[in-house]
């Protein structure tokens, strides 16, 4: 199953542990007040008010500046090349701007429940293998390529060629980055070469270009979906571009449909159903996807080309930072910021409520990220080592994790 289908069933799924807009709850109210709630769904408001600010909203802040400053590279990298001045500090510095938004990008993947799914974002910027079958034919239309770049338009181009993976390609080869040498001939990958496509460096970085515009324009979409306060700059964008970014094409940010739990006008019906789609709808639902697809699909054969990152060779720090998107999202903020706090989160409430699964989740999630440390240290990646036996304890780890997750979700809906 494509990943994009699988969200989108998940996110149904999700739903059902939430209240339409109809739905509302007279215990509480829009104002911040926590008048008529129990001491328990206090703790909860708390706790969802720090994962707003703290994990979801930094998170996307984060990505909005890196993505656009890869878009700002890429187009100087262009100009230079065109130039005849390109060098190789230029293309290593944009490399370093491309993982810094994939990490982020990564550990935000434990709430795309939210904008990410419903406005299709996910799959149009994160959708892997990439088809360079389809990428090598687009990219022989020289023609095409000129009208790619005077339009800035990426239609011609389908979710196979978009977003991270697209610009990976021509970034990165064999977990290295490419080197102004490389680009200063044409593309030698054998679906290009196969059907006689002439595809110049600067084709590749007309192609990249293009492309991080459109992929910085969605992240834009999701820092500004999740955050009625972000930049006003991304605001204007989202409008000239007539990007939907609010709750049902209602009033509501994502951020203030959250935090309106239990009022009129909100998805979730009580802050039982929002801490839940933390821990279910975003939580586990990652790890599920991490273990029993990203992991598992070339792992157990079934499918041995569903590599993630395979250029850059860097599948396993995306899967490590999905995990830290889980532990971001149970913890109360992000740990490399210094926002985080602990007293305002899911770990400290159930310690409060004296969860018994406690201990093995944070155990499970902590073997889970260790794990994927030790798979780190595999020369050439995922992509050389899918079979390799720190694989298979870095997934049996990551599904133990997942299985906690699903207790807890149980737990949290009773409380």
């Amino acid at each position: 199953m494509r990943k994009f289908t699988k969200y989108a069933l998940l996110f149904a799924a999700a739903l059902l542990t939430t209240a339409g807009l109809s739905s509302c709850s007279d215990d509480n109210n829009d104002n911040g007040d926590t008048a008529g709630l129990t001491n328990a769904q206090k703790e909860m408001k708390a706790i969802g008010e720090q994962y707003i600010a703290n994990t979801v909203n930094s998170t996307y802040k984060y990505l909005a500046e890196e993505t656009a400053n890869l878009y700002t590279q890429l187009d100087n990298d262009l100009t230079k090349f065109r130039a005849g001045t390109l060098t190789q500090s230029d293309i290593d510095q944009t490399c370093e701007t491309f993982k810094k938004a994939r990490s982020y990008y990564e550990s935000s993947e434990a709430f795309l429940f939210g904008a990410a799914t419903d406005f299709g974002i996910d799959p149009h910027i994160d959708t892997w293998p990439l088809n360079v079958s389809k990428l090598a034919t687009t990219l022989k239309n020289k023609e095409q390529v000129k009208q790619m770049e005077e339009d800035n338009d990426v239609t011609v181009l389908g979710e196979t060629q978009l977003g991270f993976h697209g610009i990976e390609f021509v970034l990165f080869r064999n977990g290295a980055n490419r080197t102004v040498d490389a680009l200063k001939t044409n593309e030698t990958d054998n679906e290009f070469t196969k059907i006689n496509a002439d595809v110049t460096g600067e084709e590749e970085l007309v192609f990249a270009k293009v492309v991080a515009l459109d992929l910085r324009d969605k992240c834009w979409q999701m820092e500004v979906a999740w955050n009625e306060n972000a930049p006003k700059e991304h605001k204007d964008r989202m409008e000239e571009l007539e990007y939907a970014t609010t709750v049902n094409g209602g009033d509501y940010s994502y951020g203030q449909n959250f935090l309106a739990a239990g009022n009129a006008g909100s998805t979730y019906r009580t802050w039982q159903a929002a801490m839940n789609a933390i821990i279910i709808a975003g939580c586990e639902n990652i790890c599920d996807e991490v273990a029993n697809t990203k992991i598992g699909n070339p792992y157990s054969g079934e499918d041995e080309n569903y590599i993630e990152s395979p250029y850059s060779e860097r599948s396993f720090y995306d899967f490590q930072d999905n995990i830290r998107s889980i532990e971001n999202s149970l913890y109360g903020g992000r740990s490399d910021d210094n926002s985080r706090d602990n007293s305002k989160s899911l770990i400290q409430f159930m310690k409060n409520h004296n969860y018994e699964g406690l201990a093995q989740l944070e155990s499970d999630l902590k073997a889970s990220i260790n794990a994927l440390e030790d798979c780190k240290t595999l020369k050439g990646g995922f992509v050389n080592n899918i079979h390799n036996e720190k694989v298979g304890v870095a997934q049996k780890a990551i599904q133990a994790l997942d299985a906690d997750l699903t207790k807890a979700g149980e737990w949290m809906s009773k409380q």
